[in-house]
């Protein structure tokens, strides 16, 4: 069985998504979909690299604690109201002429969780190699910064 969740993480005014390093576990945001036109006619590369530690990691390596919490409470969620809904199903077929099961209570399916907040924070640069791909990092950040697309550094 395939239970698909759809996922609504908050970006900031800019339409930015914070990230977290899988390596230095600083915080950074990058643009949630393409950032322009430019940005649309680009593959999406096989790996992103960190523009403050200049590390790579797949796709699927970024997430922040807060947004992981999240998806981990979106996935429970979902689990628990597949297993109520099963247990409807089993409890319909178990009854018979001599005697009649009725289900009593329902298991307890929590709230709709709330996404973390993604507030305006943060400074825009922009590489000059991959320009169309701009991110923004902490006010407190030191160049040389690296390259979100092919890691190259770069001063702001």
């Amino acid at each position: 069985m395939e239970i698909k969740i759809p996922i609504h993480l908050t970006v900031d005014n800019d339409g930015f998504l914070r990230r977290e390093c899988p390596h230095c576990q600083r915080y950074f945001k990058w643009h949630d979909g393409p950032a322009n036109e430019e940005a649309e006619q680009h593959e999406t590369p096989p790996a992103y690299y960190c523009p403050i530690c200049g590390q790579p990691a797949g796709m699927d390596s970024w997430w922040t604690q807060g947004q992981l919490a999240y998806i981990e409470q979106l996935q429970e969620r979902a689990a628990l109201q597949v297993a109520d809904y099963g247990l409807d199903d089993l409890f319909k077929g178990m009854s018979s002429k001599h005697f009649k099961v009725k289900r009593t209570r329902h298991l307890d399916i929590p709230d709709e969780p709330v996404p973390p907040i993604e507030p305006d924070d943060m400074v825009m640069i922009v590489s000059p190699c991959h320009a169309y791909e701009p991110i923004k990092v902490p006010a407190d950040a030191v160049s040389p910064f690296y390259c979100l697309v092919c890691g190259a550094t770069f001063a702001a």
